[in-house]
């Protein structure tokens, strides 16, 4: 949904908001699709960073972290340029890369503002029993040089995998982060299991959960996303300092159907003035370094 049609914000960001989680595409001849092709899960759509920033500053947004869109793979070139432009002042990055990525090409990255790596399964993919295993090698050695640096890892996943995923993290060393709030489907409410344990997890884990309240409408009911509330709700009244908010700009095959002021007004439903400050001010300083 182009941001000229979007509703009007029902709230301002506070100085210094972070937009924690939002991609840009470049053209296509300049930064073509990364990956193995066969397996994209979307058309990359170009999305240039001008007009992800116009649409920021609708809402209020000065600080940003860009997020690798699986569509480009592990190459990040598209991502790192729109960083160069914006500067380190003011943004922060998540790559993907492989795990056994040479120390200088960490480094270079780290110095342009990279502060994390992306572990991106397919949302839609269907539960396959000890799939989160086939994961470990590649967990734990990002988790032992993502600690050396100061970084997190980032996960998306499916609900089931989120859940299948929980004694892996217990055992790292470094932050994660948790798109989507973990993508437990809303229709079930926050009573299902897994949605249980991961408030219990940010409710007496060790601090180095941290959840974003991101991409709603992949887990929740349009056109509003009511369906949703409760699950942020609790997320709210058990850790409100370990949540971040990112638009997930520019919502990929659900661009015709969802907009990022849209997204950003729910705020206004799920959390007052102090609580909002949390999640877009001094929660994602805290993880970036701002």
């Amino acid at each position: 949904m182009p941001h000229a049609t979007e509703p009007a914000p029902r709230l301002r960001a506070p100085p210094l908001a972070c937009d924690a989680h939002f991609h840009v595409f470049g053209p296509a001849a300049r930064y073509p699709a990364g990956g193995v092709n066969e397996t994209l899960r979307y058309a990359p759509p170009l999305a240039p960073l001008a007009d992800y920033l116009a649409l920021a500053e609708v809402m209020g947004f000065t600080r940003f972290v860009f997020v690798q869109p699986s569509a480009y793979g592990r190459d990040n070139a598209c991502m790192l340029d729109a960083m160069r432009e914006v500067g380190t002042a003011r943004c922060r990055g998540i790559v993907d890369v492989d795990e056994n990525a040479p120390d200088a090409l960490l480094g270079a990255l780290d110095a342009l503002g990279v502060r994390g790596v992306r572990i991106n399964v397919s949302p839609v993919k269907p539960p396959e029993p000890g799939f989160a295993q086939t994961m470990q090698p590649r967990i734990a050695r990002l988790d032992a040089r993502c600690h050396e640096l100061g970084w997190h890892l980032d996960f998306l996943g499916p609900g089931w995998l989120t859940e299948e995923l929980m004694p892996i993290w217990a055992k790292m060393r470094c932050p994660y982060s948790i798109a989507h709030m973990g993508m437990f489907r809303a229709a079930a409410g926050p009573g299902q299991g897994g949605f249980r344990r991961l408030i219990e997890m940010l409710r007496h884990g060790d601090g180095r959960a941290w959840v974003k309240l991101t991409g709603v409408y992949r887990m929740a009911t349009a056109p509003t996303y009511a369906d949703a509330a409760p699950m942020a709700h609790a997320l709210i009244a058990a850790a409100p300092n370990r949540l971040i908010w990112g638009s997930d700009y520019p919502h990929l095959s659900f661009a015709d159907q969802v907009g990022s002021v849209q997204l950003f007004n729910l705020l206004a439903d799920w959390a007052d003035a102090e609580t909002r400050r949390k999640i877009l001010v001094d929660n994602p300083a805290a993880l970036f370094g701002f």
